[in-house]
């Protein structure tokens, strides 16, 4: 707040498009998260609330600037406040761990309605006693997020500039991924679960096209969809939003190949035998060198 003036000063520059856009989305995000201060996230409905006051709104905001600068044609809310909620939702589900260790107060945002069909208290997810109800949980939180899928997809493919196409989907394809990597994961009550830094590499240099989105979000459900059980209480409804992701993709016709992998790459040994030479050859040289 002491240097708050250097954001006055930034905003009044602006057009008067983006200072409209900016002032709204402000004001909602304000009064939203005010109303949450004192109150707890107890059902879905009220988490969809919540994600909508610290993000949707953001996504809402970036829409409307995109539109403002005649980049965008103006995307519908619904859209755009789907784009941010399966980010954030992401974000709850992974920090688990993070947000209810948190001190002097845990963090809590994952709802009430779900969680309480598995512990009687949110922190009992993180003991190991508690692992197998904890990933039935898990499972459900992660989808719970994949509603919010085809939605994005909506939106992504309505985009004509390419640097706001890459702006959006890299975080877009890495949220799935990451739903990938901690769906059926205990360690998610462990510690931290992320992706490898080679796979976000990758994510970040092959997303540069609305095909390239298709192939990753096509590729990472499937990833997602091999580790259902169909034991789980909500494997049915996982397989469903899977199987809607992976035909919206797939009718697109743009399909590409890509093979993602969510572990560590596979050692390849011709590649092994190779680099053994390579090094056997510059050894060599090196003492004959002498």
């Amino acid at each position: 707040m002491d240097k708050f003036h250097y954001v006055l000063t930034a905003f009044l520059e602006l057009g008067s498009g983006f200072q409209e856009a900016i002032e709204e989305i402000t004001r909602r995000m304000g009064a939203g998260m005010a109303k949450f201060i004192c109150k707890e996230v107890e059902t879905v409905d009220d988490y969809d609330e919540y994600c909508h006051y610290v993000a949707g709104l953001v996504g809402i905001g970036l829409s409307r600037l995109f539109h403002a600068a005649g980049l965008e044609d103006l995307a519908p809310e619904s859209l755009s406040n789907s784009m941010s909620l399966f980010l954030q939702k992401v974000n709850i589900t992974r920090d688990y761990l993070e947000d209810i260790n948190e001190t002097p107060k845990s963090r809590m945002f994952w709802p009430r309605e779900i969680w309480s069909k598995y512990v009687d208290k949110l922190e009992d997810l993180k003991y190991e006693e508690n692992s197998v109800n904890a990933v039935k949980c898990l499972n459900e939180m992660v989808t719970n997020g994949l509603i919010h899928t085809e939605d994005c997809l909506r939106y992504m493919s309505a985009l004509k500039d390419i640097a706001i196409l890459r702006f959006c989907a890299i975080p877009q394809v890495m949220a799935l991924a990451t739903y990938a990597l901690c769906y059926n994961n205990v360690n998610v009550f462990r510690g931290v679960v992320k992706m490898r830094r080679g796979l976000t590499a990758r994510i970040i240099n092959e997303t540069n096209s609305m095909s390239d989105v298709y192939t990753a979000f096509y590729e990472f459900s499937s990833l997602l969809e091999e580790k259902i059980d169909e034991n789980d209480p909500n494997a049915s409804l996982t397989w469903k939003y899977v199987n809607a992701i992976k035909e919206s993709c797939k009718s697109s016709g743009m399909l590409k190949k890509r093979g993602y992998d969510l572990d560590r790459p596979k050692r390849n040994p011709a590649m092994t035998v190779m680099l053994l030479l390579l090094l056997v050859a510059l050894l060599l040289g090196a003492l004959y060198g002498r």
